[in-house]
């Protein structure tokens, strides 16, 4: 790598930035104890996690970040949407993510990595349920390749079916892979979102492909891709207006802060209560659920199938509310 542009890059600026490429995101916290031992090896002392400093952090990658802007990389930061810890993330600053992507993973794997994200934006992101995520079930389901094409709210053809089908071991093997370069994450509950490193380095291309043309004359354009009102940064897990046609989102904590600085907890869009009911992640699919166990509570097995054959139908009904 390039050298710090007042001199003084040396190995431990190096040691620092190999370990943040090996790690693909990194916190503060994360990176202390990198710290403490590069800094103790590079001055030859003991050097303990307590001695690192936020100032030492950002020095840090500020000097990584002009050591590899040469390479058209750049360390970018963001929040997690639901600890709020800052995470930092090297992207790529010129090449279309995707085509990255392609460059590490077959066609087939792109194929399925394209139907899972047809599947959190598309297919279980609804004005009645803004889920976002997919269950494990659900993406080992999309392992076999549908025979249609399918059409993004802009009318680009995603080709995520086009591809061959993957084994289900495949499927598996890839959904590990994805979580473990820092794409995707999986919550205790078992649902798979994108992480803020995917969030980072996607945004443009998420909002080209599952939003419609920005324009705000068109009282009918589709807006899958939404932004929380206090942090202006994508957001896939919060809180929502009750109202499914106001397009207001906010983060958990987001919420906290913005509403301490209201005289009242209404939606900053259209005024209505804001309830801090209606939630937009995997939240958003308790209601489906407790719906499910209060409608199969005491009746048959035939019954039950009847009860789960509505509850998979519901996901099409509310897709139907999108094109009305």
């Amino acid at each position: 790598m390039a050298d710090y542009e007042d001199g003084e890059y040396n190995n431990a600026h190096r040691a620092f930035l190999q370990a943040f490429i090996a790690r693909s995101t990194l916190t503060y916290e994360e990176a202390k104890p990198i710290l403490a031992a590069i800094l103790g090896a590079h001055e030859r002392r003991e050097y303990t996690i307590e001695d690192v400093t936020e100032s030492d952090f950002n020095a840090y990658v500020s000097a990584a970040n002009i050591s590899v802007s040469a390479y058209d990389l750049e360390i970018r930061s963001t929040f997690h949407q639901t600890t709020r810890q800052r995470v930092y993330a090297l992207v790529n600053s010129t090449s279309d993510p995707v085509t990255q992507l392609a460059a590490i993973y077959t066609a087939d794997e792109m194929s399925y990595l394209k139907r899972l994200l047809d599947a959190m934006f598309e297919t279980y992101n609804t004005p009645r349920h803004e889920i976002m995520a997919v269950t494990s079930m659900q993406a080992i389901g999309l392992a076999k390749a549908a025979g249609d094409r399918r059409a993004t709210q802009n009318g680009t053809e995603t080709q995520g079916s086009l591809g061959q089908s993957l084994t289900l071991m495949q499927a598996e093997k890839m959904l590990k892979a994805l979580v473990e370069a820092g794409w995707f994450e999986k919550s205790r509950k078992g649902f798979y979102s994108l992480t803020p490193r995917a969030l980072m380095e996607l945004r443009g291309w998420l909002m080209e492909m599952y939003n419609d043309d920005d324009d705000e004359e068109d009282e009918d354009r589709v807006i899958k891709i939404k932004q929380c009102y206090a942090c202006k940064e994508i957001i896939t897990m919060g809180q929502r207006c009750a109202d499914r046609d106001c397009l207001c989102r906010l983060h958990d904590i987001c919420t906290q802060r913005f509403f301490t600085t209201q005289k009242s907890r209404k939606c900053p869009f259209c005024s209505k209560e804001w309830t801090g009911k209606d939630f937009v992640g995997e939240r958003a699919a308790v209601g489906m659920k407790d719906t499910a166990k209060r409608s199969t509570n005491g009746i048959g097995i035939r019954e039950q199938s009847s009860v789960a054959a509505e509850q998979d139908g519901e996901v099409q009904e509310a897709q139907d509310d999108d094109q009305r």
